[in-house]
């Protein structure tokens, strides 16, 4: 199985006063680097990606629309919101147990502690960059799980 973690793209700040408010961190959208960086991520995945990959999202305004420079029509999954944690993420995807590729768009830090668990067996903090993807893939080696690293791409490289 393939699972591409991919961080939303740059985003506006939030005034003081409205930062702690979760609804309007949800409203939040991406700004114009962040619509770049979305379109750039897009293009490189595009020719990538298997037909069938699912494409989820988190709900925050910032993850639809980086997804939507993919997919029109990403699955919204509530479980990928802010403040969700790794094995939230993994129970959500279903990780490896669907044949499936499978992409996330989703934040900080529950990639970055997904991706360390998945590679290191254990949660710390990584930090994926804004825009950036990370690609996993799951395989059996001598009757042994292994999570095999394909591609580390920051929107500043592509």
């Amino acid at each position: 199985m393939n699972l591409i973690l991919w961080r939303h793209a740059d985003a506006e700040n939030l005034p003081a006063p409205l930062a702690l408010s979760t609804q309007a961190d949800l409203a939040r959208e991406l700004t114009d680097r962040g619509r770049k960086q979305a379109d750039k991520a897009a293009q490189w995945l595009r020719p990538r990606l298997p037909d069938d990959a699912l494409i989820l999202s988190s709900p925050a305004m910032r993850a639809v629309q980086t997804a939507q420079a993919l997919t029109p029509t990403p699955r919204i999954v509530r479980d990928l919101a802010p403040g969700a944690n790794a094995m939230t993420l993994l129970g959500a995807i279903g990780w490896p147990n669907t044949n499936q590729s499978v992409l996330i768009v989703g934040h900080q830090p529950a990639l970055g502690q997904l991706a360390a668990l998945l590679l290191s067996g254990q949660e710390a903090y990584w930090t994926i960059k804004k825009g950036g993807i990370w690609w996993l893939s799951s395989r059996r080696r001598e009757d042994e799980s292994q999570v095999v690293v394909r591609a580390v791409v920051n929107p500043d490289l592509m």
